[in-house]
């Protein structure tokens, strides 16, 4: 899966789900770099039901020469910290409530508590967008077209939060609340 960048036809960003579960919060990275039209490739690789294919995607990583990794996983999956491990180039982890988790503390205490020399810059639980966004600050230390598009989302962000300022100060904070209830 790949969109094309404005940048050049490299695709510098992969994002990588610890299994099927996990995907569905990772879709979240893919989407927000669509947004941006930046191109990313994206895979599942679940380490504990199939380490040789594990084996095979770090390997894959080095070839391809990506800059960033977006890796998530959900449980105690060591994902992100066993990608730290092998690879050079930055991960971004995201830790993810699974159905059977302890309120998601398992995913972030597996992703966020790395031993020293192996960092992993571990985002909120479930929050694969802000590791989208983080993927394209670090890429824009080498293009600043990467900077540009986060700066114009953030300005985004700044001007919907003003909107719903005066908004409450239109409606009050029960039509508004009521209002957004409708709308979602």
């Amino acid at each position: 899966m790949a969109v094309s960048s404005p940048f050049d036809d490299k695709k510098e960003i992969c994002i990588v789900a610890g299994s099927l579960f996990d995907l569905q919060c990772m879709a979240e990275a893919a989407e927000t770099l669509e947004v941006f039209g930046v191109e990313y490739d994206m895979y599942i690789v679940e380490i504990h039901k199939h380490p040789e294919a594990f084996v095979e995607f770090v390997k894959q990583v080095e070839e391809q020469d990506y800059k960033v990794l977006i890796a998530g996983a959900s449980a105690a999956a060591h994902l992100p910290g066993m990608l730290a491990a092998y690879v050079r180039i930055p991960v971004i982890g995201v830790p993810i409530k699974a159905e059977y988790s302890i309120d998601g503390l398992d995913a972030i205490y597996s992703i966020l508590q790395m031993p020293k020399g192996i960092p992993v810059a571990t985002m909120g639980l479930n929050n694969a967008t802000n590791a989208a966004i983080f993927a394209l600050q670090i890429l824009g230390l080498a293009h600043e077209g990467y900077l540009e598009l986060v700066q114009a989302y953030k300005k985004k962000l700044k001007e919907e939060a003003h909107q719903s300022q005066n908004k409450l100060q239109a409606l009050g904070y029960k039509a508004l609340i009521q209002d957004k209830k409708t709308t979602t």
